[in-house]
């Protein structure tokens, strides 16, 4: 073989500087962001993410449901220009995918609920904010207009603090409204205890050594405002000098009843879902009283430990509903083959939480734009290998595409 002849088979990939974007280009799966966001992360901050109640069985159980099923597809299907654009709730998105709420979010990443939002309004999918959210809900609305954003409402021992985040939830244009039905009581999330989590984090002695290893993770947050609840005042109710970790839960109601969602879907006047490990007795239900869908979850795996993988509750709570109400699903979806797959069972679109988390800690704003195409990419090719062209045919005709391992 010539020297020339050489060369041309070695081809130097270019260097890239910006050591940022040289890691996200990197990151192949959503198991690649979670190892950068542990490398980025303080190890309280990280448990806090990645942990879910007491044994972590549930943790565990909702990402192998998505593996117990096998593809069958079909051959010889013209696949080059495959559509995920579809409706959620009659809202137009660009792919059946779209961003659960999450706590606490400016402790992952200083840039917080702002990076996550417009991440999504630039990929065209809807964000859900929680109550629980270190940004308000004005600021997220003023951070991205554009963006398709919800809601998470946890319905509060104070009903006027509850009726009140439903009227500024309304007056900043939320267009859903998603009431979390599986917080009677916080879960016990055993890697929080044992490492004393608060807002803000505390300086104990093995924060102050994580200092010495994460010292961009520090300087960030010295740098941006203390974190705080920002949906909730500044003021505890009580009379305290604010909500954290430890005390806001306290505002956990098990007293919640269908009442209560009776009650908010006469003062709600958009679309209204809730949220949980919700049955396909209760999802009839919850349509009979004017709710437009189910976000079935287990809020992943952090709440009630050894529920049912949501992703199993996706058949049944469809065949109980019928086609003419929504079926979402979150907790455990890591790669466009699940998507695909709850797709198939009957759902409308999958929703995720950790993952997104791992990619804003890993690059920002950037990060979880990387992440959001990861997952179409792979739900993109998905669907051409399983030979079907658009997200309704994978809905409609998805149970002859799949079999239970």
């Amino acid at each position: 073989m010539r020297i020339h002849e050489v060369r041309q088979l070695i081809q130097l990939k270019p260097i890239d500087l910006n050591r940022r974007r040289s890691r996200l280009a990197a990151a192949h799966t959503t198991e690649d962001f979670r190892l950068l966001a542990r490398r980025a992360l303080p190890r309280s901050v990280f448990d806090y993410v990645d942990g879910g109640a007491d044994e972590e069985t549930s943790l565990r159980a909702n990402v192998d449901a998505f593996r117990r099923w096998r593809f069958v597809p079909r051959s010889l299907t013209d696949v080059s220009d495959p559509d995920l654009s579809t409706k959620i709730l009659g809202l137009a998105v660009a792919a059946p995918l779209g961003l659960a709420p999450t706590g606490y979010t400016r402790m992952i990443s200083a840039l917080g609920e702002p990076a996550v939002v417009a991440a999504a309004a630039s990929a065209g999918l809807p964000y859900v904010l929680s109550t629980m959210a270190t940004t308000s809900l004005e600021d997220v609305a003023a951070a991205a207009p554009e963006a398709e954003r919800w809601f998470q409402l946890y319905v509060w021992k104070d009903r006027r603090l509850t009726e009140l985040l439903v009227q500024r939830a309304a007056q900043a244009g939320y267009s859903v409204l998603a009431i979390a039905v599986d917080t009677a009581v916080s879960g016990f999330r055993v890697r929080d205890v044992r490492n004393g989590l608060t807002i803000p984090p505390a300086l104990t002695l093995s924060s102050l050594l994580d200092i010495g290893t994460r010292p961009r993770y520090w300087t960030s947050m010295l740098r941006h405002p203390a974190l705080r609840f920002a949906n909730v005042g500044s003021d505890g109710a009580d009379g305290s000098s604010g909500y954290t970790i430890e005390n806001i839960t306290s505002q956990f109601d098990p007293a919640v009843t269908w009442d209560d969602v009776a009650r908010i879907r006469d003062q709600w006047p958009g679309k209204l879902v809730i949220k949980g490990p919700i049955s396909a007795q209760d999802a009839v239900r919850a349509k009979d009283l004017g709710v437009d869908g189910v976000h079935l979850s287990n809020h992943g795996g952090r709440q009630l430990d050894r529920a049912v993988a949501p992703i199993d509750l996706v058949s049944p709570v469809r065949s109980a509903v019928g086609e003419d109400f929504s079926v979402l699903v979150d907790s455990g979806v890591r790669h466009g083959a699940d998507i695909a797959t709850a797709l198939a069972l009957g759902a409308d679109a999958c929703f995720i939480g950790r993952p997104y988390l791992w990619a804003l800690a890993a690059g920002g704003q950037e990060g979880v734009t990387r992440l959001l195409r990861l997952l179409t990419d792979q739900l993109r090719r998905t669907m051409q290998l399983l030979g079907v062209t658009s997200v309704d045919q994978l809905r409609h005709e998805g149970r002859s595409l799949i079999m239970r391992d």
